[in-house]
């Protein structure tokens, strides 16, 4: 214990020490970085020609989940974010640490997806494709780069992410728009080529698609685990979600149409890592391929930087809270920059042994499993207390359920592998979090004795 209270990191957080349009930035930064550039050829090879509905399905999903993450924020900010919700729910059992190292693993996962994605798109330059060894080596580079950038503290983050954010809202709106003023406005792929051969297709195939969809947008939990580092966390956080999906589910909307009009789905799904690069080069030739690449790398720098930010806060909280176990192998400073480097660790080893195609199933099924863990704690033991509609935390939790279902099962006819890692992966979190929390129970008791 005395190890504990002297790397104490409490002192790491600064109450107030993010702005509104900080926080906003932040949140647009990790879901413009995680989701579109490297989700639309996959979500188009689940649902066809619909993929674009399949984005802002996956966006009216969402919008009921940060209900119950607002509702609860709106309360009670914090920094632990989604540890305290679950906290407050269940209290601090097996429950609550294993949702919440879902939510960290799948922020994790997060970030080798970006990682990956930033490799893809940069090897385009050269005329590579993403099986080339040197995309993992350059998402590798991308992890340590952002790990630095995270050693300097929120106001260099704040900073860079309202940089980077205007830059990818203004780049990406200015690529959908070509792209759709050179399409002539073209919806003919959302009316009839869904049905291609190399789309999954089908109420199924569409369901999967919004499951995957919904990883465009997980990164609204961005601003939740920063808590009471927002100014006025009580109205701000609530704020800053908002704005922050209606920014996105707008570029997405654009884009994902601006591609289906100058791409057929097949053309899109031969080109699932780097779709929008692809769908530049009719619309605007090679310069604009050129161009999209370079946004594609500063949305997935910052990304990283800001989704690096917010989980190692929320490893660290887990600490202090003493749900997860924590060694410091011999480094100096506070817990919080232990939890960094785990962190980054552990994206450099998805990054290295995963495709972005597993990474991403894992990913959605890693945080829809905790989302349905939230909508339910708040509905049976919070909801009174916090006001919230009932209607709307059960429409919440069987949205969830129906497009996980979906999920698992195409995943089990397709790929069954990444099921059983995702399976596999619970039970791991799980039962561990079970002994350890048992033993420390016990040594608790041996101590008092």
């Amino acid at each position: 214990m005395a190890e504990h209270d002297e790397h104490n990191h409490g002192s790491e957080y600064r109450s107030g020490s993010l702005t509104l349009t900080g926080s906003i930035a932040m949140g647009t930064g990790v879901m413009i970085g995680a989701g579109i550039f490297a989700l639309t050829g996959q979500v188009a090879e689940l649902a066809g020609g619909l993929f674009p509905v399949a984005f802002i399905a996956a966006a009216v999903v969402v919008a009921f989940s940060a209900y119950s993450y607002i509702k609860v924020c709106n309360e009670y900010p914090s920094a632990g974010g989604i540890a305290m919700i679950l906290k407050k729910a269940y209290g601090p059992g097996v429950v609550t640490a294993g949702c919440s190292l879902l939510m960290y693993f799948s922020m994790v996962i997060n970030e080798s997806l970006v990682a990956r994605t930033f490799g893809t798109y940069t090897m385009r330059i050269f005329g590579e494709g993403s099986d080339s060894w040197l995309v993992p080596a350059l998402g590798v580079g991308l992890i340590v780069v952002a790990f630095v950038v995270n050693l300097l503290g929120n106001q260099v983050i704040g900073g860079l992410s309202k940089v980077t954010a205007i830059v990818k809202i203004v780049g990406i709106a200015a690529f959908a728009g070509i792209g759709l003023w050179v399409s002539g406005l073209s919806f003919d792929t959302l009316a009839g080529d869904g049905a291609s051969s190399d789309a999954q297709g089908g109420i199924t195939g569409f369901l999967a698609a919004v499951a995957l969809s919904i990883l465009a947008y997980k990164g609204f939990t961005t601003i939740t685990n920063s808590g009471d580092e927002i100014k006025e966390p009580k109205k701000n956080v609530g704020r800053s979600i908002i704005f922050s999906l209606l920014i996105c589910t707008g570029l997405y909307l654009l884009v994902t149409l601006a591609v289906a009009g100058n791409l057929s789905v097949d053309e899109i799904i031969a080109a699932r890592d780097s779709s929008l690069a692809e769908a530049a080069r009719p619309a605007v030739g090679q310069w604009g391929e050129w161009l999209t690449i370079g946004l594609a790398i500063v949305a997935t720098i910052s990304g990283i930087i800001a989704s690096m930010f917010a989980v190692s806060r929320m490893l660290a909280m887990l600490t202090d809270m003493k749900l997860v176990p924590h060694s410091h192998f011999g480094m100096p400073g506070r817990i919080q920059k232990h939890t960094l480097v785990y962190t980054a660790v552990v994206a450099l080893a998805l990054t290295v042994f995963f495709d972005l195609s597993r990474i991403a199933s894992l990913g959605a099924i890693f945080y829809i499993v905790m989302d349905m863990a939230i909508h339910w704690g708040v509905f049976k033991y919070l909801r009174t207390e916090l006001n919230a509609k009932a209607w709307v935390l059960l429409t919440a939790l069987i949205l969830d359920a129906v497009v996980l279902g979906a999920f698992l099962y195409l995943k089990l006819t397709t790929d069954p592998l990444v099921v059983a890692v995702s399976l596999g992966g619970m039970a791991l979190i799980f039962g561990a979090e079970w002994w350890f929390l048992r033993t420390g129970d016990e040594r608790g008791k041996a101590e008092t004795d």
